[in-house]
């Protein structure tokens, strides 16, 4: 009789240490799934630029030309690199287009900001006369836009690939006394 409930005991021990590690172990797989495999939006925005050729014209045909290089950023927050495809960047004035800039396919790293440079001539030169330009050139500030998308896959524990498309819509103002690029802000 003694033997029988020893054993009862023990099974039931037994039983409630499977139950447990099991408990455990679901835990640690939802805990997993919900923040490690989670697959977030990359962020991707205009940081800097700094301009080599400078010329703004605020005669009769308000115009600029402007040769430099713009710094992007990707801030990646995934636990896993994202690749992304070419791209273009498009800068607009108004609703005018006044310049471009290629972005070479490439990859940011898991939990990290990938900021490089790339080329880029803004030019309004035939933007209609009626046009704000003149306004913004005689007040210091000219507002672009810039616009793109990213298109890439983010890559979790060498295994799963998750496709994610990345908008940038950023606003900004050309400081021509400071010959500068300012109050970036990112959408």
């Amino acid at each position: 009789m003694y033997d029988k409930d020893r054993r009862r005991e023990k099974r039931k021990k037994w039983l409630l240490y499977i139950l447990a590690f099991i408990i455990f172990q679901s835990a640690i797989i939802a805990l997993f799934t919900l923040t490690i495999m989670k697959v977030r939006n990359p962020k991707f925005r205009v940081r800097s630029a700094s301009f080599e050729n400078f010329d703004v014209q605020s005669t009769a045909t308000p115009s600029f030309n402007l040769n430099g290089n713009v710094q992007l950023g990707i801030k990646n927050a995934n636990f896993g690199p994202y690749k992304y495809n070419n791209s273009t960047v498009y800068f607009y004035h108004g609703d005018t287009a006044v310049g471009s800039a290629v972005i070479s396919k490439s990859k940011a790293q898991f939990r990290r900001t990938k900021k490089f440079n790339v080329a880029v001539n803004l030019t309004a030169t035939n933007i209609a006369v009626n046009s704000q330009l003149a306004t913004d050139i005689t007040n210091g500030t000219v507002p672009l836009t810039s616009r793109s998308t990213l298109t890439g896959k983010v890559e979790l524990m060498l295994i799963f690939k998750k496709k994610k498309s990345v908008n940038m819509n950023c606003t900004m103002e050309i400081n021509t006394s400071a010959k500068s690029l300012q109050n970036i802000v990112c959408k």
